[in-house]
């Protein structure tokens, strides 16, 4: 495939409509969605005497108290096996402006429609030569295929900044003072449809230079192993679909910064 073809590929499959229809997802006292359900999935959930209700023939709207309401929409996903493995992790509920509203369980968002943010991390070296990770086996999403060097969701009441430091440590074991020339270089979105729901997600794009010598060590577990690659094998390893889709429109936008497309 021409580099052109599978860029182009690329920036589809990251934009996709969702694979069966969605309405609204509301929060009492806001008129900005949260996120999308389906229909379906909304009658059943009023029908089980959860929190949400009706909003109009196009909306449902979780009821107030925001936290309490979302918790008991959560568990009750969890319980029916709708959502991923539960985390124990709350994530921000923002409405489609931005406005941060409450938070949720991290595992239940793509049923919903909620929007996740989230920071991925370029990590290239003098020589041109880019380090990537390979995702542990065990991963419930992407299992072994490769991605950034970093990449992690925004957590509850993080800031960008936070979360590029505690996920720079947690996945590569890397401290932010021993790297230079950390710049963001853009965002870019995902909206595609997943096993679980919808996904939604805006990241944040940071590259950083590695010095000579410092090589990556995973701490959570999550990764299988980091390996340091030529541009030309960074470019065959894209090509041939063995990133993850995030990573690949990732490395992408860092592709077009440095002018290397």
């Amino acid at each position: 495939m021409q580099p052109n073809a599978w860029w182009t590929e690329i920036e589809q499959r990251a934009d996709r409509a969702p694979a069966q229809p969605r309405v609204a997802l509301l929060m009492a006292g806001h008129d900005v969605p949260i996120g999308s359900i389906e229909p379906a999935l909304g009658e059943r959930m009023a029908a089980a005497g959860l929190p949400i209700v009706r909003a109009g023939e196009g909306a449902w709207q979780v009821a107030a108290p925001a936290d309490p309401s979302l918790a008991r929409l959560a568990r009750w996903l969890n319980d029916e096996g709708l959502g991923s493995r539960w985390r124990d992790e709350l994530l921000e509920v923002c409405d489609t402006a931005g406005r941060p509203l409450a938070a949720i369980e991290r595992s239940v968002v793509r049923p919903l429609g909620i929007a996740t943010a989230a920071v991925h991390l370029v990590g290239r070296c003098a020589d041109g030569s880019v380090w990537v990770q390979q995702r542990a086996l065990d991963k419930a999403t992407d299992p072994g295929l490769w991605d950034t060097l970093m990449g992690g969701l925004m957590a509850h009441g993080e800031s960008v900044r936070t979360t590029l430091v505690r996920e720079t440590w947690e996945e590569a074991g890397l401290l932010l003072h021993e790297l230079a020339e950390i710049e963001p270089i853009g965002e870019v979105v995902v909206r595609r449809p997943v096993s679980d729901g919808y996904m939604v997600e805006r990241i944040h794009v940071y590259e950083a230079l590695l010095p000579d010598g410092l090589v990556p060590h995973n701490q959570d577990g999550e990764v299988e192993r980091f390996e340091r690659l030529s541009l030309e094998t960074l470019r065959a390893r894209l090509e041939a679909d063995r990133f993850t889709l995030e990573a690949s429109l990732v490395l992408l936008r860092w592709l077009r910064h440095r002018g290397l497309r």
